[in-house]
Formats: C-alpha cells, structure tokens, sequence
C-alpha cells in the first residue's frame, strides 16, 4: 500500500476531519508528462472521442513531445502540487483553530490525472483513523468535466480500495461567489493594477479567462460558464472600479468544438482597435500552472507584445494568498457546522446528462440534525 505523503495535521490523534482536496493536477517531471496525457485523453468525463481509447492514446502521444517542451520551458513540471499542498497546510491550520470540535483537521491531495491519486488519498486516510471525510472540490466553478469527473473518480476509488464504508462523505462542489474567493481574486487584480502608471490604471483592460469546455458539454446544460460569468461579475462588483473588463476562454485541445471566445481570438481584436494595456485575470485557476506560466504568461504574451499591446500583463494567481486560505478554511468550516451534504445544486443533473453516475454521494454524512448531534458528541 502507499501512502499519500500530501497529508498533514498539527494533531497526531487519530479521528477527526479528513478534507480531499480534488484537482486535474499536473505532471510533477517531464517523465510525466506523457502518463498525464494519456490519463487526460482517455477520461471520457473531460472528451469524448469516436473510438477514444484508439485516438485518445494517439493524440496524447502526438502531443507529447510538444507539451514536454512546454513543461520544460516553465522549469521541468507543474508547481500545481507544491501550491496545493501549501494551500492545504494554511487550511488546516486556521480550520483547527476555528474548529476544535471537528479537529485534527488534515488535507489530502487527490489528482485526477497524476499521483497523489484518489486510491492514495483513501489508503492514507484510512491509515490515518479519519471517520468524517468532506470531498473538497478545488475547482471554483462546477462542471461535470472537472468537478463531476475528479468526484466520480474518488467514488470509485472508494471501491478499487476496499474504503467502501469506512468514512461518511459530504461534498463542496462549487464556490463560485464565495466571499472569501471573491476577496481574494479582486486583491490579485488590485496588485496587477498597481503595476500600471496612475496616470493610465483605471483604462487597463480586465481581460478574465477561463479554462474552456467542449461545446458538446455546454449543450448538455453543463453550469459552468454561468458560474464562472458570476464569479466574474462577483469580482468586479468588489473592485468597484472603473476599468473595462471581458470574458474569454483558453486551453482548447482534440479535434472538437470549444466554448468561446477564445482567449487568443480576443487579443488579436483588441490589438485591431488599438488597445494597449490589458491585464489578464485568471478567473478559473486556484494556483499557478501550465495555463498561467506557459499558456498565458509565455504564449499570449509573445503574441500580444508581437501585435503591440505592450502593456499587456497577468495577475497573480492566488498561490500563498493568506487572504485565499482563509477563504479555504472558511468554506469547510461553514459547511461541517451547516451539516449539508451538499450544495442545493448537486443532486440537479444536466437536462441532457448522459452518465448513469453521475451526482452519487456514497456512504453520506446523516440527516443534519443528526450530524449536528455527532459534532456535540465529539465536544463531548
């Protein structure tokens, strides 16, 4: 068996609250780099293809190579893993002084895609004594290719490892207005505004971008792009500032139509009517990654500096946000005192939902008042 080395506490009891903290990941070294893709091309959640086992493996090995230079151009591998872990650390730790009744508090790592796998994240859990597990979703924003897809894998996880029954499960599966997030996102935007010269701050251009979806997704009723359309609105509201924003969408991949506009589509037209200083606001990214370093960062920036937007520039992700652990911590405090199992929107499948799993909640935490009763029995 091998245990997750991504969990951590400050107690050493046994017992307490396990948190999963569910992600795409990314691969760690450029050895990686290729098992990633494969993984990715064949989740049949995220893409489907016509004979997907065939063309997946054949896409993923075509773009290998390319994707592998990528890596290591942003220094050999995703930082995803290590900004993930820290995040966790800081959850914790203020989850355990906010909420001693349902402390030892520890995070676990589970990727969808690359290790620490959902399987290590059970295993240690177990390992661990932990009773009273929440599946954190890390993606703010819900969709059944990201949100949907990482949550269908731990349950079925819970039966690759025999875990079936040993922990009571309750979900966070999306927080796109969360106040905290909110926060947290708009004082990043606050410091890539205060890059510019007072003189042209407030005509900087907030350019939000998003991972994007297939459209076949999309037409299914998937509820993303409302929700990242109201994180957006959510961001702007607290920044309350004159700038002039837009929404687009990056990372399109495979052979199949995506959610618009593209990122790259939108600055080619503002470079067209003349715009030169665009801030770039990476709405749907919790931490740094392939998409900001490389993607956006190095891709988009040659591109908008080649057509003259030379002020074109990101904000920073949240990473070490003190502001964004405390968001973290308060989203799983609320929801352990609240006893939901989970948002009022989890169990609304997709008028055009395809997947005969899809929106399970295996072994679920009991009826809230019964669970209220539990937490009084832990201060007990």
């Amino acid at each position: 068996m091998t245990l997750n080395p991504t969990a951590h506490a400050v107690h050493t009891r046994a017992g307490g609250t396990g948190i999963v903290m569910l992600n795409m990941g990314g691969p760690e070294s450029l050895d990686d780099v290729e098992p990633f893709l494969l993984n990715l091309f064949a989740d049949r959640e995220l893409l489907r293809l016509p004979w997907q086992n065939v063309l997946g493996r054949a896409l993923a090995k075509r773009r290998a190579p390319r994707v592998r230079g990528l890596y290591a151009a942003i220094g050999g591998g995703s930082p995803i893993r290590r900004w993930t872990e820290a995040q966790g650390r800081a959850m914790v730790e203020r989850l355990d002084r906010l909420s001693p009744s349902t402390a030892p508090h520890r995070f676990y790592v589970a990727f969808r895609y690359v290790s620490p796998s959902a399987d290590e994240a059970l295993h240690q859990m177990a390992a661990d004594g932990v009773t009273r597990a929440v599946a954190f979703s890390q993606y703010p924003q819900h969709s059944c290719t990201t949100t949907g897809s990482s949550l269908g894998d731990l349950w079925r996880a819970l039966e690759r490892t025999g875990t079936r029954g040993r922990f009571r499960w309750s979900v966070i599966d999306r927080w796109p207005t969360h106040h905290g997030f909110v926060q947290a996102m708009a004082e990043r935007v606050r410091e890539g505004l205060a890059t510019y010269p007072d003189a042209i701050r407030d005509d900087v251009l907030l350019l939000f971008s998003a991972h994007s979806l297939p459209l076949s997704v999309i037409a299914r009723g998937d509820a993303y792009p409302q929700e990242v359309g109201a994180s957006v609105h959510a961001v702007l509201d607290a920044l309350a500032l004159p700038n002039p924003s837009l929404l687009c969408y990056q990372s399109e991949v495979g052979p199949v139509r995506w959610l618009g506009p593209s990122t790259e589509r939108v600055i080619r037209q503002l470079a067209r009517d003349r715009r030169h200083n665009v801030l770039v606001v990476p709405i749907a990214f919790t931490s740094d990654h392939i998409e900001t370093l490389s993607e956006i960062d190095r891709e988009y920036g040659e591109l908008a500096h080649t057509l003259g937007l030379d002020g074109f520039r990101r904000a920073p992700a949240l990473n070490d946000s003190a502001r964004f652990a405390d968001a973290l911590a308060d989203l799983v405090h609320t929801h352990l005192h609240s006893g939901a199992r989970h948002s009022a929107r989890y169990r609304e499948r997709c008028p055009g939902c395809i997947s005969a799993h899809c929106r399970r909640l295996p072994d679920a935490v009991a009826h809230p008042l019964a669970e209220r009763a539990f937490a009084q029995r832990d201060v007990a």
